[in-house]
């Protein structure tokens, strides 16, 4: 092997300088390492400072200082450290076996593959084809065509055809109002909870966890956290950090169950932040684009200031929290044309689990709300979040969308995509809304997840910074918009 892999002619010098410099005896040596090591192999941990080996040859070896001289030398004539040199070299060979021991059957189009792989990773082509993806993935179809078409088709169906159907076998069953205000009528589990549940979320879900499936087939997500690894890095994380963030688009639940796999406390404790803060789910992203997009100047504000608190957030958190970056190791899978069957049955299962997830939530939502109105606490709680509401300048009905969104936040977006179509929130009142309810507490299934990982301390510290925070940004941002007059 010594005769095949030969490393790049400083580098053979300086094995031969530091062989001939070692101790003739191998004493040191075998104090040092193994004894069976070759002298060349020795010479080779030397020039890349091996720690261990280092210090013992530095104690133990009369000739240290001239070793340590070659090895200067030697790395004044790389610009980079001579541990990757090394590295490189031995990759390339290795390379160069696997080509020599492997049969290639079919002949792969290597060229064309590297090709569209530096084209997704380079900065310069990689930005604006993440733009154009997330334009037409997330915008014209997620936001356009499932919160818009799909929604307001389903729910004319809903509001027109079902819904009167089940107040009138509700009240033609049930002899007591307040339990036919349960299960039908204006807030019933049947008539609120489900039309939320396929009218308002299984279209916008179905089209994002779609979107989804193509991306991840496809091998794009990730190089989506290569392309993004730099700006990470420049709030404290690596772009591995992307994974749980882009998971929790889909819900917080699972973005939150992932930042396990990140590997620093303090990049974890910052992932959760970020999900519990500015990260909407499918459903909440899918219902404000829907919204928004009727109104450009509308959606774009709403985009800045999620990107302008997602950067500022970021970055105040890395500081407060100095600790050294971990290192980023990802394995990049072959680009290739997604398979139509892989990708129905990814968004099928992920459709599914979302609705097993969210089905009883809603149901208790209902439930909850129906006991609150019956025992007079909604009413308070909506009286209490009253004067919060007057100060963003919000309808008091909003309140009711805050306290929807405690329960789950897509039920929350679901009340303000009812409170827009009633008229209610319009104009500046809208973007305010989106904002602040983007940015407030977690669902409680999120909560649940984050108490798992991140422990109940934690947990209510991240929450209540998110409440003050949440109102406080939707305080600023509507002052902000009465001067410039923007909306």
């Amino acid at each position: 092997m010594s005769t095949f892999l030969r490393y790049p002619t400083a580098i053979e010098e300086g094995i031969t300088k530091i062989e001939c410099l070692l101790q003739s005896d191998h004493n040191v040596v075998k104090a040092a390492i193994e004894p069976l090591v070759s002298r060349r192999s020795l010479a080779l941990l030397l020039l890349q400072k091996d720690p261990l080996l280092w210090e013992k040859i530095r104690k133990k070896e009369p000739r240290f200082e001239a070793i340590e001289m070659v090895v200067e030398s030697v790395q004044s004539q790389f610009s980079d450290p001579l541990i990757l040199v090394i590295a490189k070299t031995r990759h390339q060979a290795a390379k160069k076996i696997e080509e020599l021991a492997i049969v290639k059957i079919k002949k792969t189009s290597t060229e064309s593959e590297e090709f569209f792989h530096r084209l997704t990773v380079n900065p310069i082509t990689g930005f604006p084809l993440l733009f154009l993806i997330v334009y037409v993935g997330i915008y014209k179809f997620v936001g356009c065509f499932g919160s818009g078409f799909l929604v307001n088709n389903f729910e004319a169906v809903f509001t027109q055809q079902i819904n009167p159907i089940i107040d009138g076998v509700a009240n033609g069953l049930l002899p007591w109002t307040s339990l036919q205000d349960l299960v039908a009528n204006e807030q019933g589990i049947l008539t609120l909870g489900m039309r939320y549940i396929v009218a308002i979320i299984l279209p916008i879900t179905t089209t994002f966890f779609l979107v989804f499936s193509i991306l991840e087939d496809s091998g794009y997500l990730p190089r989506i956290s290569l392309l993004v690894d730099h700006l990470f890095k420049m709030i404290g994380l690596s772009g591995r950090s992307i994974i749980p963030l882009i998971l929790g688009l889909s819900c917080g639940s699972m973005g939150s169950l992932v930042t396990r796999t990140i590997e620093s406390k303090r990049e974890r404790f910052i992932v959760s932040l970020l999900l519990a803060l500015v990260i909407p789910c499918s459903a909440q992203l899918g219902i404000f684009i829907g919204l928004l997009s009727q109104n450009p100047t509308a959606l774009i504000i709403w985009w800045v200031c999620i990107g302008f608190i997602f950067a500022i957030i970021g970055s105040l958190t890395a500081k407060a929290l100095p600790e050294s970056l971990s290192y980023f190791y990802m394995e990049i899978p072959p680009l290739r044309l997604p398979h139509v069957r892989s990708i129905l049955t990814k968004t099928y299962s992920r459709v599914r689990w979302y609705l097993s997830e969210i089905i009883p939530w809603f149901a208790l939502a209902s439930v909850l709300i129906w006991l609150g109105k019956l025992t007079g606490i909604l009413p308070l709680l909506i009286y209490a979040i009253e004067p919060i509401m007057l100060k963003l300048e919000l309808p008091p009905e909003a309140s009711e969308i805050f306290i929807y969104g405690f329960f789950r936040r897509d039920y929350g977006a679901a009340g303000m995509f009812d409170l827009h179509h009633s008229g209610v929130l319009m104009g500046r009142q809208l973007v305010v809304a989106a904002v602040t309810l983007t940015l407030f507490i977690p669902c409680l299934s999120q909560f649940k997840f984050m108490v798992k990982e991140r422990g109940l301390k934690t947990t209510i510290a991240l929450s209540s910074l998110v409440i003050v925070f949440a109102f406080s940004m939707g305080y600023g941002l509507n002052k902000l918009l009465l001067i410039l007059e923007i909306i």
